[in-house]
């Protein structure tokens, strides 16, 4: 996975590595700028079961700022934001691999540097007793709840320094 590109950053960014579950790590670069989402719209993925994207909707394509041939084959986490702590995709993994749907607040890292909040809930496609893929939809959340959200996460990743 590229590290993200200066020329593809929109305003002032702050450059952060990130270390993901699988041991891969990559340089992002971050603003404090935010794309609300949309009213009306859902954005909708689907992945394997390491968690590689399979499918992307318009929706996703916009809000991610990745072109659909990025995005597709690319891990999701592609999308993982500094802010969020391993703890909330902790949780996610822990759920839907024993077969049943998560759903939580979620801040994404757009490519060009920003941000944005959705609610994301994660099903296992099971087919004949076994998960063979993931489908995530999310929609816009209340603001109430990313700034509740916002405040959590930021405890979650004090508690996580080492």
């Amino acid at each position: 996975m590229q590290n993200m590109r200066a020329e593809d950053i929109v305003g002032d960014a702050e450059s952060q590595r990130l270390r993901y579950f699988d041991g891969s790590e990559r340089t992002v670069l971050v603003t404090e700028r935010e794309t609300p989402y949309p009213d009306g719209r859902l954005i909708v993925s689907r992945t394997d079961l390491a968690g590689i994207l399979t499918h992307a909707n318009q929706s996703f394509v916009a809000m991610s700022g990745y072109d659909e041939q990025q995005l597709i084959g690319s891990p999701h986490y592609i999308l993982r934001h500094p802010d969020m702590p391993r703890a909330a995709f902790a949780d996610l993994w822990r759920t839907i691999e024993s077969g049943k749907p998560w759903q939580g607040y979620v801040k994404n890292l757009r490519r060009d540097g920003g941000f944005y909040w959705v609610l994301a809930t994660v099903i296992p496609n099971i087919r004949e007793g076994r998960t063979v893929s993931y489908t995530s939809v999310r929609r816009k959340p209340s603001r109430k709840q990313v700034e509740r959200h916002a405040e959590l996460y930021r405890e979650m990743l004090a508690d996580e320094q080492p």
